[in-house]
């Protein structure tokens, strides 16, 4: 054979562009989940809301209920790197005063959607709480590295558990009794941060 062949097709996606794609992908579920269900949703149509094929998606995404992953993953680090900013003395409501002020921080209406659709289709709750389990480690680390204990002690594991059951409580209260907002999306914005403070406040006596 002669020398290599010069590659022909598209280039590779840049790890980027992939999480790119995961997220239209994992907004374009959502948004069909919610117009007529899981069960009548397809992978095909999936792709074809986002222009890419049914093979495509399945590339990245094992069931079209794990889609959504991309959409409750995104606040982890964030969290983490308010906890290690977390200053000793300090409220623990207050370490994430920036997130609040920050877009990505806070779960967007699609994450409402979802949470009220997940409470009657129990493969989209799965993933919700899996993606909760998953973030506890994170979290547990960011609380050991601030409390300078080592990564295998119990007590940051134990803080980590309670934060992150207030995160997710406050989230779904949130999400639950606002299904139709009238007040626009910055209202909506505005009481899910203060229900996250309220949690936090509550959470932080067992944190401290």
């Amino acid at each position: 054979m002669t020398a290599a062949r010069a590659r022909t097709g598209r280039p590779p996606l840049t790890e980027e562009r992939k999480a790119a794609v995961r997220l239209q992908i994992a907004r374009a579920a959502v948004g069909l989940f919610v117009a007529q269900g899981v069960a009548a949703t397809t992978g095909e149509q999936i792709g074809q809301a986002v222009g890419v094929s049914a093979r495509t998606v399945w590339r990245y995404f094992p069931t079209k209920e794990s889609c959504v992953r991309p959409l409750l993953t995104t606040g982890v680090d964030t969290v983490a790197a308010a906890l290690r900013r977390w200053r000793p003395g300090q409220p623990l409501q207050e370490a994430f005063d920036h997130v609040w002020e920050a877009e990505p921080g806070l779960p967007g209406p699609d994450i409402g959607a979802l949470l009220r659709l997940a409470r009657t289709e129990p493969g989209l709750r799965a993933v919700w709480l899996q993606t909760h389990d998953e973030a506890e480690p994170a979290f547990a680390s960011a609380l050991a590295e601030r409390a300078g204990l080592p990564a295998d002690d119990v007590r940051p594991a134990v803080r980590a558990a309670m934060l992150n059951a207030a995160l997710r409580a406050a989230v779904e209260h949130h999400a639950y009794r606002t299904a139709e907002p009238d007040a626009g999306p910055e209202a909506a914005r505005a009481d899910l941060a203060a229900t996250l403070r309220t949690a936090l406040a509550e959470a932080a006596a067992g944190l401290t």
